[in-house]
């Protein structure tokens, strides 16, 4: 027998475990959904301290920064790398977060010509991976001095830090604590609930 979702049913017990074991990812999961009220709060709100895995085909952005820096949880500060980008388009998003065997998992944006669009994105992450190409590109500039991505906070003061007026980045792979933005259209966006592996974005 199989769920609404298309997995083996399992009973009851899996959603009660989901409540349980999975509450704070699938708020963290949520924040990617709907974004934040302000970009003011991007850089300034708790997180879980759960990474989850995002993927894109393609992202596009004007007006990026990255730098280094910390996020607030509940058990103090932990070290993140930070990106900000002040319009951005992802083809073929994908965002799944794993919580023992559930993983919550979360589609849009897969057809090119309407891919997911944001708006005063930052990304808190510890891993990055993909193919990129900068365009006007400052590298090793004082992070409290950036500005490019319009958003209102940044690194300290003689950090290292970069900006760019165009990033693309091809087959994005990325490990994150957070991501927040002011507006995120998730166009053609399915969130599906699965039990085992094999489901999360790679």
């Amino acid at each position: 027998m199989k769920d609404a979702l298309g997995d083996p049913a399992y009973g009851r017990t899996n959603w009660r475990r989901f409540a349980i074991a999975a509450g704070v990812p699938a708020v963290v999961a949520g924040g990617l959904v709907f974004g934040v009220a302000s970009g003011a709060l991007a850089a300034s709100f708790s997180v879980s301290g759960k990474q989850f895995k995002l993927s894109a085909d393609r992202l596009e952005g004007t007006g990026f920064t990255q730098y280094a820096g910390e996020l607030e949880t509940v058990d103090g500060k932990i070290p993140a790398a930070k990106s900000g980008i002040g319009e951005a388009t992802l083809t073929n998003l994908c965002q799944t977060v794993a919580a023992g065997p559930l993983v919550l998992r979360i589609e849009a944006g897969k057809d090119a010509d309407n891919p997911v669009e944001a708006s005063d994105l930052l990304i808190g992450m510890s891993e990055l991976s993909g193919d990129a190409e900068f365009t006007n590109i400052d590298i090793g500039q004082d992070a409290s001095t950036l500005s490019k991505d319009g958003l209102p906070e940044h690194g300290a003061a003689k950090s290292f830090g970069q900006q760019a007026d165009k990033v693309v980045i091809t087959n994005l792979r990325q490990i994150a604590y957070s991501t927040s933005a002011s507006t995120f259209k998730l166009k053609g966006m399915s969130l599906k609930l699965h039990v085992g592996t094999g489901k999360e974005c790679f």
